[in-house]
C-alpha cells in the first residue's frame, strides 16, 4: 500500500486510534520534544501539533513510534510480510521446468514497475517559492535538547548525485538551521552524500547540488535511513514496499528529482570551495550530545511543498524513542539479506539500548569449531555492520528476542578470557566511546556450546525442560485454576526444540527514564500529556 503524503498517513492513523490532535499551542523549542519524548516512553500515540509555535504547518511526531505503526507505515499489517517477501526475492532460484519458468516469467512485471519514473505534475509544486523570498523560519523545525546548537531537521531525505557516475543517493542526515536560507548539512564521513561531496572538490566543482525531501509516503523516509548496498537505489527499494513505483518530478532550481508527493522540498546547493562550519552539539540516537564538528553549509534556493503540507520531525536522545522502530524494521527487513551472506544465521536482535550499532545478538546453525568467531569477522566486513561493537553469537535453540534468555544462557555458559575475541577497526562517527575518532575495538562474545575441537575437554551440560507430556498436563491444570502461563516458561518449553525459530518478536521496551529540562517545560509537558492521553 502506498501513502499519498503525510496527509494521507495522518488521517490513516487516526482511523485506527493511533493519532491524537494536540490543539494547544506548543513551543518547537524543547516543549514539543520533551512531549514527545515522554509520549514515546509511555508507549503512546503518534502526536499531530496543530499549532507548532504559530508555524502555518502542523507537525507530526512519533508517527513510527510502535511495531504496529511502523507497520502501517510501510504499508503492511507486520513487518513480518515484508521479511518473508525478500526472502521469497532473494532465494528465487533459476527455473528447473517450464512450469517453474513460467512462474517466475509472472513475478516479472511485478518488480519491473518498481522503478522510480517521472510524472509532469507534482502535489510538492502546488507552492513554490524561489530566491530571496525563501524563509525556513516558517518551519517548525525542533530544538529538541537543552544543550542543541540550535534547531534541526531531524527526518529528511537528502538526494545528491555522484558528480562523476550520475549515481543518485538518498540518506538521513540531520541539518542544522542556520538561518533563514540556510543549514549545515550533517553527511558522516563514511556516508555516501559526504563521498559525493568529496569527489566533487576534487574534481575542482563550485557547487554540488542538493535537494531535500520532507514527508510524502512514510516508506521513503524509511529508505533513506535503510543501509541498502552501494548500487540500490531507495527509491527502487521503497516502490518495492509500497508496490507502486516513486513519481518524480524535476526541481525548480537545481538539476535533481524529487519524489512529486513530497510535502516539503528544499532545493539548494553545496559549495565544495567553501569553508566548512560548526555544526553542533546535537542530543544524538545515542543518548549522548555530539560535540560541535565542521560540515559543508547547504544553501537554499528554493521551497516548494503541499498546499496541506504536514511537517515531519523526530527526537532522538536516551532510549526508548521513536527511531527504535526505525531500526527494527531494518533489522527485520535486512535478516534475508544477511542470511544470503550467512546462511547460518537464524535470527537476529539488535536491542534498542545499544543504539543498533552497540551491540548484535545472533543465533546460528554451529557447524564446526569457532564458527562464532569466523561469523563475527565476516559481520565486521559488511556495510554498516563493520560499525558493530559488540557481537554476540548464541546456539539456534535460543530466542535473541529475549534478552533475559539471552543474559542467563550467556552468563552461564561464559568463560570471558575463552570467549572474548577483540579487534581493531573502524567505527560510527557518533561513537564517543574509543579514545580517538572513527577508529576504535570491537569484540566477538561467543556464547556458544563449546566442542572438544575447541578445547573443552568436559560434557556440555544440557538446561532444565520440562517433558512435554508433563508440560501440557500443567498447563491443563493452570488453565483450570485461571492461572496464565509465564511467558518464560512458554520461551522454555520452546527452546526444546533445536529447529530453527523466527519468531518475530522485537523484545519488550524498556521504561527509560530521561533527565528533565527545566521545571517549567516539565510542568508544562506533564499537562500536556495529560490533556493528550488517548
Amino acid at each position: 500500500m502506498a501513502w499519498d503524503g503525510m496527509g494521507a498517513f495522518v488521517r490513516a492513523l487516526e482511523e485506527r486510534g493511533e493519532l491524537v490532535r494536540v490543539r494547544r499551542r506548543v513551543d518547537p523549542v524543547l516543549e514539543i520534544a520533551a512531549v514527545a519524548d515522554r509520549a514515546t516512553k509511555a508507549d503512546g500515540p503518534a502526536l499531530l501539533f496543530e499549532d507548532a509555535g504559530g508555524s502555518p504547518f502542523p507537525l507530526l511526531i512519533n508517527a513510527f513510534g510502535s511495531r504496529k505503526r511502523m507497520s502501517l507505515a510501510l504499508g503492511v499489517d507486520d513487518l513480518e510480510v515484508h521479511s518473508r517477501a525478500i526472502e521469497d526475492l532473494v532465494r528465487t532460484r533459476a527455473p528447473s521446468s517450464p512450469r517453474e519458468l513460467a512462474q517466475l516469467a509472472l513475478r516479472i512485471p511485478e518488480l519491473a514497475h518498481l522503478a522510480p519514473r517521472p510524472t509532469s505534475g507534482a502535489a510538492c509544486h502546488e507552492v513554490v517559492v524561489e530566491g530571496s523570498a525563501v524563509d525556513l523560519n516558517v518551519l517548525p523545525i525542533l530544538t529538541c535538547w537543552p544543550d542543541d546548537g540550535g534547531a534541526f531537521i531531524t527526518l529528511p531525505q537528502v538526494i545528491t548525485r555522484d558528480p562523476e557516475s550520475g549515481t543518485r543517493n538518498v540518506g538521513c542526515y540531520r541539518m542544522q538551521k542556520l538561518d533563514s536560507k540556510s543549514t549545515a548539512m550533517h553527511w558522516q564521513v563514511h556516508k555516501t552524500g559526504a563521498r559525493h561531496f568529496r569527489r566533487a572538490k576534487e574534481m575542482g566543482l563550485s557547487r554540488l547540488d542538493v535537494a531535500v525531501a520532507l514527508g510524502g509516503d512514510p516508506a521513503l523516509t524509511y529508505a533513506a535511513t535503510a543501509p541498502l548496498p552501494d548500487g540500490i537505489d531507495e527509491w527502487m527499494f521503497a516502490g518495492f514496499l509500497r508496490k507502486r513505483a516513486v513519481l518524480t518530478v524535476k526541481c525548480k532550481t537545481v538539476d535533481l528529482e524529487v519524489p512529486a508527493d513530497a510535502d516539503f522540498v528544499l532545493e539548494g546547493y553545496v559549495d565544495p570551495r567553501e569553508p566548512l562550519i560548526d555544526e553542533g552539539p546535537f542530543g544524538d540516537h545515542t543518548g549522548y550530545y555530539t560535540p560541535i564538528d565542521r560540515f559543508p553549509r547547504f544553501h537554499v534556493t528554493a521551497m516548494t511543498h503541499r498546499a496541506q503540507a504536514v511537517y515531519p520531525a523526530t527526537v532522538v536522545g536516551p532510549p526508548p524513542m521513536e527511531d527504535a522502530w526505525l531500526g527494527k524494521a531494518t533489522e527485520r527487513l535486512f535478516l534475508p539479506l544477511l542470511r544470503m551472506l550467512f546462511p547460518e544465521i537464524v535470527d537476529m536482535n539488535l536491542p534498542v539500548e545499544g543504539a543498533f550499532h552497540n551491540l548484535v545478538l545472533l543465533s546460528i546453525r554451529k557447524q564446526y569449531p569457532f564458527h562464532a568467531a569466523r561469523l563475527a569477522h565476516g559481520l565486521w566486513g559488511s556495510g554498516q555492520m563493520s560499525f558493530s561493537k559488540v557481537i554476540c553469537v548464541m546456539d539456534e535453540d535460543i530466542d535473541v528476542q529475549d534478552i533475559g534468555q539471552v543474559a542467563w544462557r550467556l552468563l552461564a555458559n561464559l568463560d570471558p578470557k575463552r570467549d572474548f575475541a577483540f579487534v581493531d577497526g573502524p567505527i560510527d562517527q557518533l561513537d564517543h566511546g574509543a579514545s580517538q575518532p572513527l577508529w576504535g575495538s570491537k569484540v566477538c562474545i561467543d556464547g556458544t556450546r563449546k566442542w572438544r575441537e575447541e578445547g573443552y575437554a568436559r560434557e556440555w551440560p544440557e538446561p532444565c525442560r520440562m517433558r512435554p507430556d508433563v508440560a501440557a498436563r500443567a498447563d491443563a491444570i493452570l488453565a483450570d485454576l485461571g492461572i496464565a502461563r509465564s511467558r518464560r516458561v512458554i520461551a522454555s518449553d520452546a527452546a526444546q526444540s533445536t529447529a530453527p525459530h523466527d519468531s518475530g518478536l522485537l523484545g519488550g521496551q524498556p521504561n527509560g527514564r530521561l533527565a528533565s529540562g527545566a521545571l517549567g517545560i516539565a510542568r508544562k509537558v506533564a499537562n500536556m500529556l495529560r490533556a493528550v492521553r488517548p
